[in-house]
């Protein structure tokens, strides 16, 4: 939205991303430059920021001040998977043995938390604790004129915002993973998202190529009569209506009859401006 692309078909890549097909006229005729600067511009977080036994530092999570527009968008979404995800978890994320994570701007604040962190009995009452004495802390540099810290904006950007590959996206010559290919090491096939149904999306309920070939199978030997002179292609195109991949099928399908209709309209639109002139 911030840059103005309207036709986006999210898909699952079978393992654990997720790939979005930007299908504007306009931006697949981007530059490699142009389509650098969209993505630095989506990456808060860098790939490959998190190590197991790293601490979060500020250069590795590109929070820049709290005026840019897509840190004001995202934090109110973040902050409620961060609580479901803390509620969730059964080991602790914010751990009395490194309490301050991303504090290295803000060192002042260690100590105190170092002494109230072993206090509280789990990862939800700790961040309260964090979160807290960060809002105190923006507050006063506000009245102090100084800088703030925003550890805790951090901390929840470097565990739930995407990390996006750049060089997939600016990259003109880079092999791309077509939607309905699979993944060679899931067997699960890459579909379609329906975003008005993202949250009863389930990963592993996913067809698989083991799948689906039972069911085609499993339709090819119903009982049905086939048409007289059906090849076996044309029947096989058929039977996919009948297999766990024709909701996302269809998916795609409204994904391109949109893009159609928008690009009649604007051949309309056109045509009646050379009209006009």
């Amino acid at each position: 939205e911030d840059l103005g692309v309207r036709h986006r078909l999210w898909v699952y890549s079978g393992r654990r991303g997720v790939h979005c097909w930007v299908c504007d006229d306009a931006v697949r005729k981007w530059s490699p430059t142009l389509r650098a600067a969209a993505v630095e511009y989506l990456s808060l977080v860098k790939v490959g920021a998190w190590g197991a036994r790293n601490p979060l530092t500020p250069e590795k999570v590109g929070l820049w001040g709290s005026g840019h527009p897509l840190t004001l968008i995202s934090f109110p979404a973040l902050g409620q998977v961060w609580r479901e995800e803390l509620q969730g978890l059964k080991h602790r994320v914010v751990g009395s043995e490194q309490p301050g994570m991303s504090l290295d701007r803000a060192a002042q604040h260690r100590e105190a938390l170092q002494g109230e962190f072993p206090k509280k009995k789990d990862s939800v009452q700790r961040w309260e604790l964090l979160r807290g004495r960060m809002e105190r802390a923006r507050a006063g540099s506000r009245a102090a004129a100084t800088g703030p810290c925003y550890a805790d904006w951090e901390v929840m950007l470097q565990f739930c915002f995407p990390r996006l590959d750049i060089n997939v996206s600016k990259g003109l010559g880079h092999l791309l993973k077509s939607p309905f290919s699979v993944h060679p090491k899931t067997g699960r096939v890459s579909v379609p998202l329906d975003l008005h149904r993202l949250d009863q999306f389930d990963p592993f309920a996913v067809p698989t190529i083991t799948s689906l070939c039972h069911e085609l199978d499993t339709a090819g030997s119903d009982g049905e009569q086939e048409e007289a002179g059906e090849t076996e292609p044309k029947r096989r195109a058929r039977d996919y209506k009948k297999t766990s991949l024709a909701p996302y099928v269809r998916i795609f399908e409204q994904f391109v009859e949109g893009m159609e209709s928008a690009r009649r309209g604007e051949r309309i639109r056109q045509s009646g401006r050379c009209w006009g002139g």
